[in-house]
């Protein structure tokens, strides 16, 4: 078993069917954004492309972390440049004063909204973290770096 960074497949095919909406306005039927969350997988975890919805199966648990993991701060429409689409989380996923013991090294963007669909799993180093701040610091929003580009 291993986590593997990719773009869910089924959110290539969810984006085609206007299921998610990352965008700060949103035109579809009125609604607003959809909420989306990060949630921490176990280094023996299995996350991978072909994960199409948040599990609590092979998810980290300790002290002062909730299953589901944190809602990602969305303040930042998606957009383009060049032939490419790109969107990155306007706030850094911090899950804070948290003991996770057991090796973890993924976590799994899904969205909340529709059914808790995957939206992309993104692999780091192993960790674990005693009574402290877990930050992934998100990259920078273009074309090259962001979290989540279409090309």
């Amino acid at each position: 078993m291993a986590n593997t960074q990719a773009l869910c497949t089924s959110f290539k095919t969810e984006i085609l069917s206007g299921i998610h909406a990352f965008g700060t306005t949103v035109i579809r039927a009125g609604t607003g954004a959809d909420t989306l969350k990060a949630a921490l997988y176990l280094a023996s975890a299995t996350v991978n492309a072909a994960t199409t919805a948040y599990s609590a199966s092979g998810e980290v648990s300790g002290t002062n972390y909730s299953a589901g993991g944190v809602t990602i701060t969305n303040a930042t429409a998606p957009t383009f440049s060049g032939t490419t689409a790109y969107w990155t989380p306007s706030a850094s996923f911090s899950y804070t004063n948290v003991t996770l013991a057991t090796a973890f090294d993924a976590v799994l963007v899904y969205n909340s909204t529709q059914s808790n669909k995957s939206v992309s799993v993104h692999t780091f180093g192993s960790q674990t973290i005693t009574a402290g701040t877990f930050t992934l610091t998100m990259p920078t929003n273009d074309s090259t770096n962001a979290l989540i580009r279409i090309a």
